[in-house]
C-alpha cells in the first residue's frame, strides 16, 4: 500500500484466524496444540477491552478451560452494558474479576503465585517466553517472503504494547532484516525494561521509534484518528489504538529506514467498536 507517496508492504496477520487477533495467535500458538487435559483453568489480567483477553477467551472455550480475568473497576455504563471485546469475551464464558486500582497489582501477584499445576497464568498482553514459539514461526514466514522476492534488505515494523512480538522477531530474524517498533504503552525506556525481563542476555534489541513521545494509552487523539482514516481509505482497516502512532512514526522516519518496510498487521480491529465510542464521546468523529 502507498501512503503519502511512500511504499509499504503489509503482512495481514489479522486475517490468519478470526478468533485470535493477529499477534495474539502467534503468542498463544504453543498452547493450541496442548491436550485439553493439561490445564483446567487459565488466568490473566489487563484492560477491559484487551485484544489478548478476547483471544484467551476463545482459547479457553476451545479447550474447555475456565478463564478468570482480572481488571480494574469498570465504569458503571460498561458494567451494565458491556460492549466490544469485553462483551464478546463474557459471551465465551470468561469470568471477570474487578479490582480496586490500589489493590490491583498486589492482588494479581497473589493470584499468579496461587496458580497450581492445573492452572496457567498468562501475563498481561501475553508477555511470556511461551510466546516465542509462535513468533519464531512468524519470523520464518518473513524470511521466506524476503527470499522469494529477492530483497537484499528489509525493515520489519510492528507496534509494541509489552513489546513481546518485536523482541522475539529481533531474536529470530537475521541481521540483514531490521526490526523497528513503536511504544504505545509507556515509552522507550519502559519498553526496554520489559525486554530485559524476558531476554536479559540478548546482544541487540529492536530499534525504537518514539519521536512523538508518550500519549496516554487509548486516549482519543485527533492525529491518530486522521491517520487511521487515511489508512482505511488506502484499503486496509487497522486497529485504532496501536496502529495510528506506529504509522505516524514510520512516516516521520521513512527516509532514514532501510527500504522496503514490511508492517506486521497485528490485528485488534475487533476493539475498534469500543474505541470509536470513545472518540464519539469526545466529539472527535466526522459527521
Amino acid at each position: 500500500m502507498t501512503i503519502d507517496g511512500r511504499l509499504f508492504y503489509v503482512k495481514r496477520d489479522d486475517l490468519t484466524d478470526p478468533r485470535y487477533s493477529g499477534n495474539k495467535l502467534r503468542k498463544l500458538s504453543a498452547l493450541l496444540t496442548l491436550s485439553p487435559k493439561r490445564y483446567t483453568t487459565i488466568v490473566s489480567y489487563g484492560g477491559a477491552q484487551s485484544n489478548a483477553m478476547l483471544s484467551i477467551a476463545y482459547l479457553a472455550q476451545a479447550k474447555g478451560w475456565d478463564f478468570h480475568y482480572y481488571c480494574k473497576m469498570l465504569p458503571s455504563w460498561l458494567r451494565s452494558r458491556p460492549t466490544g471485546n469485553l462483551a464478546a469475551a463474557l459471551a465465551l464464558g470468561m469470568q471477570l474479576h474487578e479490582v480496586q486500582t490500589q489493590r490491583f497489582y498486589p492482588l494479581v501477584s497473589d493470584v499468579a503465585r496461587a496458580c497450581g499445576e492445573d492452572a496457567l497464568f498468562i501475563p498481561q498482553g501475553g508477555a511470556d517466553p511461551i510466546a516465542e514459539e509462535g513468533i519464531a514461526t512468524l519470523a520464518r514466514e518473513i524470511r521466506a517472503w524476503k527470499d522469494e522476492t529477492k530483497l537484499p534488505r528489509l525493515t520489519v515494523a510492528t507496534p509494541s504494547g509489552t513489546g513481546t512480538t518485536a523482541l522475539y522477531l529481533r531474536k529470530n530474524l537475521p541481521p540483514d532484516i531490521d526490526v523497528v517498533t513503536v511504544p504505545v504503552v509507556g515509552d522507550a525506556e519502559v519498553l526496554r525494561a520489559q525486554w530485559r525481563e524476558l531476554e536479559p542476555d540478548m546482544s541487540a534489541y529492536p530499534s525504537v521509534l518514539d519521536r512523538r513521545g508518550k500519549w496516554p494509552f487509548a486516549k482519543p487523539n485527533r492525529a491518530y484518528y486522521a491517520i487511521w482514516q487515511r489508512l482505511g481509505k488506502a484499503g486496509v482497516e487497522f486497529d485504532l489504538i496501536y496502529a495510528p502512532k506506529t504509522w505516524l512514526e514510520l512516516l516521520d522516519a521513512y527516509e532514514n529506514l532501510t527500504q522496503p518496510i514490511l508492517y506486521i498487521h497485528s490485528g485488534g480491529v475487533s476493539g475498534n467498536v469500543s474505541q470509536l465510542e470513545n472518540y464519539r464521546h469526545k466529539g472527535m468523529l466526522d459527521g
